[in-house]
C-alpha cells in the first residue's frame, strides 16, 4: 500500500513537471512570436474610411521612424526628398517589411502608430543611424489612396498610343479617372504635383517618358 502511494505520488510530481516543462515552452513560443508581430495603433481614423490600402495600390503618405529604445527620430519624410509626402505601392517591398505590414488597410486621413521588430525592419546589421537588432516606430499619416498603377496590365491601359512609353498626359489621364471612379476627383495642381514626383522617381534617362523597365515596381526604396 504504501509503495503504491510513492508510485501515485511520483507519477504526480513527474506529470507535472512535465506539464509545467510543456506550458513554459509553449509560453516561450508565444513570447518570441510576439517579438516578431507588428504592433499597430490606430491613432485616428476619418468618419469616411474608403477605400482601403491593399498589396499593388498607390498611396501618399508621411512616415517618420523613430528608434523604439529612446525615442530618438533617425527618418521624417517630411524634411528628407524636399519635404514631399511619399508616393509607393503597398505591399511590393518598396519599403521595409514591417511597414508595408503597417500600412495595408489604411484609408486617406487615417493615422497610425506601427511598431515593428528587428526581424522586419532593419534586421542584425541595422542601417545607417538604424542600430543592429533595433525595434523602430513610425508615425504614418496616408493622404490618398487610389488603384495601383504600377502594374503591367495598367501600363497597357495608360499607354494610349501604344508605343510602349509613357508620357505625363497619358499618367495623367489614368489618375483622373481613377480618383473620379471613386468619387474622389481632384483639381490639376493635385495631379500635377503627384505625376511630378512620379516621373522623378521613375524617369531615370530623364527624357520626359517611362519605360517599361523604369516603371518596375520591385525596385527597393531607402525605407
Amino acid at each position: 500500500m504504501h509503495s503504491g502511494k510513492m508510485w501515485r505520488s511520483r507519477s504526480f510530481t513527474l506529470c507535472f513537471f512535465v506539464c509545467s516543462q510543456i506550458s513554459l515552452l509553449a509560453l516561450l513560443a508565444r513570447a518570441a512570436e510576439d517579438k516578431d508581430e507588428v504592433k499597430i495603433e490606430v491613432v485616428f481614423v476619418p468618419e469616411v474610411c474608403t477605400p482601403k490600402s491593399k498589396k499593388g495600390d498607390l498611396i501618399n503618405a508621411h512616415y517618420d521612424g523613430y528608434l523604439a529604445k529612446d525615442g530618438s527620430k533617425f527618418y521624417c519624410s517630411r524634411t528628407e526628398k524636399e519635404g514631399h509626402p511619399q508616393w509607393l505601392v503597398v505591399g511590393v517591398g518598396q519599403v521595409i517589411k514591417g511597414l508595408d505590414i503597417g500600412m495595408m488597410d489604411m484609408c486617406a486621413g487615417e493615422r497610425r502608430k506601427v511598431t515593428i521588430p528587428p526581424a522586419l525592419a532593419f534586421g542584425e546589421k541595422g542601417k545607417g543611424p538604424v542600430p543592429p537588432n533595433a525595434t523602430v516606430v513610425f508615425e504614418v499619416e496616408v493622404l490618398s489612396v487610389s488603384t495601383g498603377p504600377r502594374t503591367m496590365e495598367a501600363f497597357g491601359r495608360m499607354d494610349l498610343d501604344k508605343d510602349r512609353s509613357l508620357t505625363k498626359p497619358e499618367v495623367k489621364e489614368y489618375l483622373k479617372l481613377e480618383y473620379e471612379k471613386g468619387g474622389k476627383p481632384r483639381d490639376d495642381p493635385f495631379y500635377e504635383k503627384m505625376i511630378d514626383d512620379i516621373f522623378r522617381k521613375n524617369d531615370h534617362d530623364r527624357d520626359g517618358q517611362i519605360s517599361p523597365k523604369e516603371y518596375n515596381i520591385f525596385q527597393h526604396d531607402e525605407l
